[in-house]
């Protein structure tokens, strides 16, 4: 599934290896919506994707990114490197991307903690 483009659209993007992935995904079936699910390692969203993303957490690139991954530091990033070389870097190696992701229309959330993304679902 493509990124949500319409309100009533959610897409959570699940990293089932993960415990607040998880905890995530048990709070979002409590609710009994809707939902597409994307395994974001198995289908990695492409730099355009990640940049809309971005616009829609309200979040630059690092700021959704995992900075502490042996990925980050062996792609040669650092705090100075430019979004497009962050984008870049996580369509490569999803794994840098912070996770969960609950996605609502034109809006996101992170799931950190994972009753962040009620806020989605209560509007």
């Amino acid at each position: 599934m493509n990124l949500p483009t319409k309100r009533d659209e959610i897409l959570f993007l699940h990293n089932p290896n993960c415990s607040k992935s998880r905890a995530t995904l048990a709070l979002i079936e409590e609710r009994g919506i809707t939902f597409e699910t994307r395994l974001y390692l198995e289908n990695p969203l492409g730099e355009a994707e990640l940049a809309d993303l971005g616009r829609r957490l309200d979040r630059s690139a690092v700021e959704f990114t995992r900075t502490g991954q042996a990925e980050f530091f062996d792609g040669g990033l650092d705090a100075s490197s430019s979004s497009d070389e962050i984008l870049a870097a996580m369509a490569k190696e999803p794994i840098l991307m912070e996770r969960p992701i609950l996605i609502r229309g034109d809006r996101a959330r992170i799931g950190r903690p994972p009753e962040d993304v009620l806020q989605l679902l209560d509007d």
